[in-house]
């Protein structure tokens, strides 16, 4: 008997995410010379205080990934003078990642990929739906990080 997970929410959700990854991925290799995991490390880090500052551990946890992918990605992007890694003061094993001034233009660029991206994707929708989608997947992201903290707080 074959089975239809087509209408499934976690289906779609995986699908979509993994459709508009992929699509992303290859514009920012062809136009800005990073790759959707490159764009993501360097938002994260944006996105944390204002000096942008992370330990390898913290930037894997936020990922999603493994360490050991983390030091690979900044060992490529360190060396292509997007990061820098400084030693902590407080700790000799903790390499703190902190994002050079040429990330700035690269995140400026990512984020015109990703607003473009986002137009098309969405652009089978009218304004008005466009705008719900938004607003019920991001309460859908909220319940479910606060069903997890929930979840960690039990022995």
């Amino acid at each position: 008997m074959k089975r239809d997970f087509t209408q499934r929410f976690g289906f779609l959700v995986n699908d979509v995410a993994k459709l508009h990854g992929e699509a992303f991925d290859r514009l920012a290799r062809e136009r800005i010379g990073l790759s959707r995991a490159q764009c993501r490390l360097l938002g994260v880090l944006a996105m944390n205080d204002e000096d942008g500052t992370l330990s390898q551990t913290e930037l894997a946890q936020r990922l999603g990934l493994s360490a050991m992918a983390v030091a690979t990605l900044c060992d490529r992007m360190a060396a292509a003078g997007w990061i820098r890694r400084v030693p902590s003061t407080t700790d000799r094993r903790i390499n703190l990642i902190h994002l050079e001034p040429s990330a700035s233009k690269a995140l400026d660029g990512a984020l015109t990929l990703s607003d473009s991206l986002q137009a098309k994707t969405l652009s089978v929708l009218e304004p008005a739906e466009r705008a719900q989608l938004l607003l019920l997947l991001g309460k859908v992201r909220s319940g479910l990080m606060s069903a997890a903290s929930e979840t960690e707080g039990k022995p």
